[in-house]
C-alpha cells in the first residue's frame, strides 16, 4: 500500500480508501446494503491490503453504517492506526431542526455520530452537501467548536460549486479557524465536469480530493456488451440513474479495449487513472464482494502510459453537473 498526505495536511491515508456506505444491512434506501457478517470479512481484507482510511456517514442505513464501522474497527486496530471519517448533513432526526448544516444539528450530529461509532474522536467530519438555508459564518463555526473540543481532528467537504467552497476557506481564514483538507467531490472518467473548477481551486488551496463514485456506479466495470443493471444497487439506485447518459458509452469501449490490452479488469483501468490525477488523495470505492475490493488494491500496480490515457480521455463529452444534492 501506499500513502500520501491528504492535501497539504500532515493526515496520511492509503491510496484507497473503503466507503462504509455498503455496510450496514438493507433498508428502504439501501436495500443492496450487506450484513455485518460479509463487513466483516472486506474490511479485514482491507486491513489486511493496508487500507487504513474509512468513510461513512451519519445517514447511511440510517445510522447503522456507522454503528458497524465503529465496532469492526475497534475489534481490528487500536485506534490511532485508522483514520475514520464520517458526514453530516442529511435529516436523521424529527422536525424543522433534524438535518442540515446549523450549528445546532452539526452539534447534535457530531455527538450522535461519536455515540454509534464507539469513539471519542473522529480523523475527518465532513459537511455532506452544502445548504442554502444557513449562514456559511454558523456552519464554519460550528465547525471551529467541534475540532476545539477535540471531537474531530480535521474538516472536510463534500459536492457543491467551486465558488461556494472558495467562500468558506475564505471565512474560515478571516476569523483564523479551522480550514477544510478535503474536497469529497463526483469524479470519474465518466464525469470529469470537477476539472474546470473545483479541482484546480483545491489544488491551489492545498486541499486532498477523495472522489466518490470513482467507478460511475459500476458503469465502468462493466463491457458494453455484458448485462446491465442486473445489480441489487443497479435495480434500486434512484439516484445514480441521472448521473449518467449514453454518450458515455464510448468511455466504456475505450476502458474495455485497454483493460483488455493489459489483462486487468476494466475497474483497475479507471481507478488508475484516477489515482493518476492531480490533486487525488484516494478514491472511495464500495465493495459488496471480495473480489471489488481485490481489484480495488490492484489498480496501484497499473500505470498507464500517455498514449492510454489519451485513449481514455478522448471520448469525453461535457454533462450537466449532477451529484450536488
Amino acid at each position: 500500500m501506499k500513502y500520501v498526505n491528504l492535501g497539504t495536511s500532515g493526515l496520511k491515508v492509503s491510496r484507497i480508501c473503503l466507503g462504509m456506505m455498503s455496510y450496514g444491512g438493507p433498508s428502504v434506501t439501501q436495500p443492496w446494503a450487506v450484513g455485518e457478517d460479509q463487513a466483516k470479512k472486506i474490511v479485514k481484507a482491507a486491513i489486511d491490503g493496508g487500507i487504513n482510511f474509512f468513510d461513512t456517514a451519519d445517514i447511511y442505513s440510517a445510522g447503522v453504517s456507522e454503528e458497524v464501522t465503529g465496532k469492526i474497527l475497534r475489534k481490528n486496530l487500536d485506534r490511532e492506526q485508522y483514520v475514520l471519517a464520517t458526514k453530516a448533513f442529511g435529516k436523521m432526526t424529527k422536525g424543522p431542526n433534524g438535518g442540515g448544516l446549523s450549528a445546532k444539528n452539526l452539534h447534535a450530529a457530531i455527538d450522535a455520530s461519536l455515540k454509534r461509532l464507539g469513539v471519542e474522536y473522529v480523523d475527518l467530519y465532513q459537511i455532506h452537501r452544502f445548504d442554502p438555508t444557513v449562514p456559511m459564518e454558523e456552519t464554519m463555526g460550528a465547525l471551529e467548536d467541534i475540532v476545539r473540543s477535540g471531537k474531530a481532528r480535521y474538516i472536510g467537504a463534500s459536492s457543491m460549486f467551486a465558488w461556494q467552497f472558495a467562500k468558506f476557506q475564505n471565512i474560515a481564514e478571516r476569523e483564523g479557524w479551522t480550514r477544510f483538507i478535503s474536497m469529497q467531490n463526483h469524479y470519474n472518467l465518466a464525469y470529469r465536469e470537477e476539472e474546470r473548477e473545483m479541482n484546480p481551486q483545491c489544488l491551489d488551496m492545498g486541499v486532498g480530493l477523495i472522489p466518490w463514485s470513482p467507478l460511475a456506479r459500476g458503469l465502468l466495470t462493466r463491457p458494453l456488451d455484458g448485462p446491465e443493471g442486473q445489480t441489487e444497487r443497479a435495480k434500486s439506485d434512484g439516484f445514480g440513474k441521472h448521473l449518467y447518459d449514453d454518450s458515455d458509452r464510448e468511455i466504456i469501449a475505450a476502458v474495455e479495449v485497454i483493460a483488455a490490452q493489459k489483462g486487468v479488469p476494466m475497474a483497475q483501468v479507471a481507478l488508475a487513472w484516477l489515482l493518476g490525477r492531480p490533486g487525488v488523495s484516494a478514491p472511495i470505492i464500495g465493495a459488496t464482494k471480495l473480489h471489488h475490493l481485490t481489484e480495488a488494491l490492484g489498480a496501484l500496480e497499473v500505470t498507464l502510459s500517455e498514449e492510454e490515457t489519451a485513449a481514455l480521455e478522448a471520448p469525453y463529452r461535457p454533462h450537466p453537473v449532477v451529484g450536488h444534492s
